[in-house]
């Protein structure tokens, strides 16, 4: 595909995008997609949950301003991959809040009616690898092409629609205090880091 034509279908995708009120519950948030998500001739994607009410949801960039975007920014230093290099999207483009205003998990119809976007954002940014970052990345992964790998597998490799998948936790604090500690994830992250330099470097 020619740059200017990733490009311009890029900012129409983003337009879409912003434009969709298919989820009630969602309907008075926007999504965080633009060029703000990274390059889109990056040959590395983070697919994560989404965008936080702290985070992406307020600054607009994926894993930004709030402790997991921290978290996140630490774990791709600790491989010496930058922003530049990346593009981030997430499952459910829209921040899902609880009435308290808290995040939330987003539902299965949430994540369903993302699909074509997160479909459509794999097909024009054509990433060799795809992290996925927690459990409902990989259930909208599923949904795209169909694979039985779990958070039980973080850090391996696999084939997936064409590319590598390397399943990773989330970068939350909550995750990190309870599910996979600081120092286990950066462990994943060297593999991730390894894989990297072996297909891309």
């Amino acid at each position: 595909m020619l740059e200017t034509s990733r490009i311009k279908l890029f900012a129409e995708l983003c337009h879409s995008a912003q434009a969709c009120r298919q989820c009630p519950d969602l309907s008075e948030r926007t999504a965080v997609l633009s060029e703000n998500n990274g390059n889109i001739f990056a040959k590395v994607m983070f697919v994560a949950e989404a965008p936080g009410r702290q985070g992406g949801d307020r600054t607009r960039t994926p894993f930004s301003g709030d402790k997991s975007g921290a978290n996140f920014q630490k774990f791709i230093d600790s491989i010496d991959l930058k922003r530049a290099e990346i593009f981030i999207t997430n499952s459910a483009l829209c921040n899902p809040r609880k009435p308290s205003g808290a995040n939330r998990r987003p539902s299965q119809r949430e994540i369903k009616n993302c699909s074509a976007f997160l479909k459509q954002q794999i097909a024009l940014v054509n990433p060799r690898i795809i992290a996925s970052l927690g459990s409902v990345a990989l259930e909208a992964l599923r949904a795209i092409e169909y694979h039985q790998i779990s958070l039980k597998n973080a850090g391996e490799i696999f084939n997936w629609n064409g590319r590598l998948l390397v399943p990773l936790y989330h970068p939350s604090p909550q995750v990190i205090a309870s599910h996979r500690r600081l120092a286990e994830q950066l462990e994943d992250y060297k593999i991730l880091g390894k894989i990297i330099k072996q297909e891309l470097r």
